[in-house]
């Protein structure tokens, strides 16, 4: 009886001693870090830039991280199957990085709990579902004032993706610091419904340009509309990343995101265990929002100095792009002189600003 007592408390030791070893080795593993792109990572742009932030955290933390990526996924039922999919392969995080993720993001989130999830640009958090986004529209506030300065012919062309508040967004505070310093020039916006299709964005450049844009910006992820601006001889602004190696002698500048600090922070607090929900929304001054250089052939010095202030301002908060008086397009007053738009207002925006013409979808 004794005999057998000593052996059942052997073998409670051993298992116990396996489970210790096993808890280390699991402590041990590498994080894994799951992304899920709308587009493709060579698109030069918005998913480009999140690629980046990946290889960043690659760089930060080497063998202690292995990070896996979809590209090119649809937002809906696609997005929803990638997603467990990562989950259910084992990711430590994951980070889906389209607007259109959001409900299949939080669905798998539900079905996943400890594993966290990071949904970028969305607003549905959970327990284990935090989201992320930049203050684009601080850098269109930036080159809305270069455009008012540069424009001949008073008519700038916009492409939007989805008429959702973000693009809204960026399409007003463009128009708002376009006609501080160009009361006549005007927005015109051609609407894509795609966040990466280089035909229709080209297609679309060039319908503005016959309607006599002069310079094009674009809220889509392709190179296309710069590169048919400047097949044109029209100037432009890079979206998301810089893209002057395709149009080297026409872009302005571009509004560049910036992911690496917050992918290698997220990550770098999974491995700390202290990872929690929240939301973030940087801009110009964390540093989530910045401009590539500024092209000096075709600006003046005088220009980039405002371009330089107007950022600065941003950053400190001596600027800010949605202060009043504003006019919604039909003229009534939407924000008193003195007052400013709050971040609730900002992240509902479905209405166009004096200045853009047509008609906003539903």
């Amino acid at each position: 009886m004794i005999a057998r007592r000593v052996l059942v408390a052997m073998m409670m030791a051993a298992v116990l001693t396996l489970g210790l070893s096993l808890q280390g080795a699991r402590a041990d593993d590498p994080v894994t870090v799951g992304f899920v792109y709308v587009g493709p990572v060579g698109d030069h742009g918005w998913t480009y830039r999140h690629d980046i932030g990946r290889q960043a955290v690659e760089a930060e933390f080497g063998d202690r991280v292995v990070t896996r990526y979809v590209e090119s996924v649809s937002e809906g039922a696609d997005a929803e199957r990638v997603i467990r999919e990562l989950a259910a392969g084992g990711a430590d995080i994951i980070f889906t990085t389209s607007f259109g993720y959001m409900n299949p993001t939080v669905k798998v989130a539900r079905q996943f709990p400890n594993v966290r999830f990071e949904h970028a640009t969305g607003y549905k958090r959970d327990d284990n579902v935090s989201t992320y986004a930049a203050r684009f529209y601080e850098g269109r506030y930036v080159i809305g004032r270069i455009a008012g300065q540069v424009t001949q012919s008073n008519v700038i062309g916009y492409i939007g993706s989805f008429p959702i508040p973000e693009v809204v967004r960026g399409i007003n505070a463009f128009t708002l610091a376009l006609r501080e310093v160009n009361p006549d020039a005007v927005v015109k916006v051609v609407w894509v419904s795609s966040w990466y299709d280089p035909g229709k964005e080209s297609e679309a450049a060039k319908a503005l340009i016959d309607q006599g844009a002069d310079i094009i910006v674009q809220h889509t992820d392709s190179t296309a509309p710069l590169q048919a601006a400047r097949g044109a001889g029209v100037l432009g602004f890079g979206q998301a990343s810089d893209m002057r190696a395709f149009a080297p002698d026409t872009q302005l500048t571009s509004i560049v995101d910036n992911w690496d600090g917050y992918y290698v922070e997220r990550v770098r607090a999974v491995m700390e265990n202290r990872w929690t929900s929240g939301d973030t929304w940087g801009g110009i001054a964390s540093g989530m929002v910045e401009l590539a250089p500024y092209n000096e052939d075709a600006l003046s010095a005088e220009i980039i100095a405002d371009a330089e202030a107007t950022a600065a301002g941003i950053a400190d908060g001596s600027i800010v792009p949605f202060a009043g008086p504003i006019s919604r397009q039909n003229g009534e007053e939407a924000v008193a002189a003195g007052a400013a738009l709050g971040d609730g207002d900002l992240l509902g925006m479905n209405w166009y600003v004096e200045g853009v013409e047509g008609e906003l979808p539903d």
